[in-house]
């Protein structure tokens, strides 16, 4: 199943990772590096199949991106994946109670994360 994908990441190493993983699996990724970036992207018609979100962004953090892309009725149900260096248990346990449908953590796992990434879209699908 191929899906579209917003990615929000910052970091130009990470996001070329990414995007290189996820297209090569059939996806089709929409980068936004920063907070504007993604914000352009919730006046958009149509929404993805799931929302990949960095945490920290140097113009806002994910958590409060997050409330923004909940509040568009028409990207209401598409899944948002924390993804983050914040591993830790408490910071997980804080990422799903502020809404998110789940977290990838950073460094990713080039072997797995296509497949978790889709499995995050069914999931909530």
């Amino acid at each position: 199943m191929s899906l579209s994908i917003l990615l929000v990441e910052d970091n130009p190493l990470n996001a070329e990772l990414a995007c290189a993983l996820l297209e090569v699996d059939g996806h089709t990724v929409d980068h936004a590096p920063n907070a504007d970036a993604f914000r352009a992207r919730l006046g958009a018609d149509k929404a993805p199949d799931i929302v990949l979100m960095d945490i920290l962004l140097p113009d806002a953090d994910g958590v409060s991106l997050l409330a923004e892309l909940r509040a568009r009725a028409h990207f209401a149900g598409v899944p948002a994946v924390a993804v983050t260096a914040q591993a830790l248990a408490g910071e997980t346990a804080r990422f799903l109670a502020a809404g998110f449908d789940g977290v990838i953590t950073k460094p990713i796992d080039t072997r797995t994360f296509a497949a978790e990434v889709a499995r995050h879209a069914q999931d909530r699908r």
